[in-house]
């Protein structure tokens, strides 16, 4: 069953990839429930990256879960996955049946305010293998996400709001970059969960 041939959501990309903005899928209740529980739960740690061979730490968290302690290698650090919270289950179940995907893994961001974003960058690692798809929820502060096209340098942007989910899928890692760009005007902090299926393990 195809998910997405109804018409109702359409690809935000001119060409070259898929991305589907589902908007919010749930009430402001749910959402700050949500929220809260992963600011109170979760076990964040700050993201970590080897650039010209130095460690470098940064502000923002991060937060790795999956069915099993899978390895995942990004930024030339390797994190491995913890047991699944009951939370993740229930949006990880709620975000395969909007995608007609399963998902075995989910890595969670903690921004604490605007000033902390995202490079350009595409997930593009062996472990997610081709064709990837990625889910995308957000909680907390709306935040504007950006896509540029890896040749033509085209862009596409829109607002994530809270309780939304955006789905990439298809040639998106392969022909375009997204970023999450810094901004002053955000002073609250935004979860993002992007739940994942590695494919070189188990």
């Amino acid at each position: 069953m195809d998910l997405f041939s109804t018409g109702e959501i359409e690809n935000i990309l001119p060409y070259d990839g898929e991305v589907y903005y589902h908007g919010r899928i749930m009430t402001d209740r749910e959402a700050k429930h949500y929220y809260n529980r992963f600011m109170e739960t979760i076990e964040w740690r700050n993201d970590e990256a080897i650039v010209f061979g130095k460690l470098i730490q940064t502000k923002r968290k991060v937060a790795w879960y999956g069915d099993h302690p899978f390895q995942y290698t990004y930024s030339n650090t390797t994190k491995t996955a913890l047991p699944w919270t009951e939370e993740l289950i229930t949006l990880k179940k709620i975000a395969e049946n909007l995608s007609g995907t399963t998902f075995n893994s989910c890595l969670l961001n903690l921004y604490h305010d605007g000033q902390e974003g995202m490079a350009w960058h595409s997930d593009s690692e062996k472990s997610l293998g081709m064709n990837t798809v990625i889910a995308s929820l957000s909680f907390g502060a709306e935040r504007k996400f950006a896509f540029k096209h890896k040749t033509t340098k085209a862009t596409v942007s829109l607002v994530l709001e809270a309780g939304s989910l955006l789905i990439m899928q298809g040639t998106t890692q392969t022909h375009w970059l997204h970023r999450l760009p810094p901004t002053t005007k955000v002073m609250r902090p935004r979860v993002n969960l992007t739940f994942r299926t590695i494919v070189d393990q188990y």
